[in-house]
């Protein structure tokens, strides 16, 4: 069922691990690994804590997932607002995740180059078929955007599957970003949200009027693999009874 809304985030977030876990067993057993693009922010921290808890840390088979980031800031690894440090902290470093299986954007370098070089790594990784991942975590801001695509940003007319930088006058910072074609060639995309705050959001990408560049989400449609919503109640509340049924 492509939409999936919970009564609260605690029920939330451990439906979508238990989607996670499920992936993980799938494509190993298909492929012999795991190929997952995390997200950043506030919302995937406690995803990445509870996957990394006693109770699902021994589900998965962690030396044979490789670990990507759908996005990133244009920051040092160090800092706090990078994407990368805040997976290290709650999910690779608790797991003991060999750096060998972590790819982590090179922000050191300037951000064409950082864009360039990570989608080298990824196609080099999934050479010599097409760039396909496993899972792409997303989540979605209030403004509709999600990864690193924003309203009204160069990025959203990309017709390639690669990595762009792009600079986002919303918040005075480059970031690298997939693009939303690269996102649609995955085997499955899950977009974890909760929170009225995101409730006009999730409302205005999953019913409202097509227009991408205001509500950039919209661009999520993978090509040939599925997407799945993963809401609280509050994020959900502004769904219509007939937008709240699955895609």
């Amino acid at each position: 069922m492509p939409l999936h809304i919970h009564p609260t985030t605690e029920s939330t977030l451990r439906d979508l691990a238990e989607y996670f876990v499920a992936k993980a067993h799938e494509a190993i057993a298909a492929r012999g690994r795991f190929a997952v693009a995390l997200s950043g922010g506030s919302s995937p921290k406690k995803l990445y804590e509870l996957l990394a808890s006693p109770a699902y840390r021994a589900q998965v088979d962690w030396p044979n997932v490789y670990f990507f980031f759908g996005d990133e800031r244009n920051v040092p690894r160090t800092d706090p607002q990078s994407n990368y440090l805040m997976a290290k902290t709650a999910l690779l470093a608790p797991l003991g995740v060999a750096d060998a299986h972590v790819f982590a954007f090179e922000t050191d370098l300037s951000p064409a180059e950082a864009a360039a070089a990570y989608s080298k790594e990824i196609n080099d990784f999934f050479s010599p078929k097409p760039a396909r991942f496993d899972l792409v975590l997303l989540g979605l801001g209030d403004n509709s955007h999600t990864a690193s695509l924003f309203p009204h940003t160069e990025v959203l007319h990309a017709t390639t599957a690669d990595v762009q930088a792009v600079f986002v006058p919303e918040v005075d910072m480059y970031r690298l970003t997939f693009t939303a074609p690269l996102i649609n060639q995955a085997r499955a995309v899950a977009f974890l949200v909760f929170g009225a705050d995101k409730a006009a959001a999730v409302r205005r990408v999953r019913q409202g009027t097509r227009n991408a560049e205001e509500f950039p989400a919209q661009l999520i449609a993978p090509s040939a693999g599925e997407r799945q919503w993963f809401l609280d109640e509050a994020a959900a509340a502004e769904l219509s009874n007939s937008a709240a049924q699955p895609d």
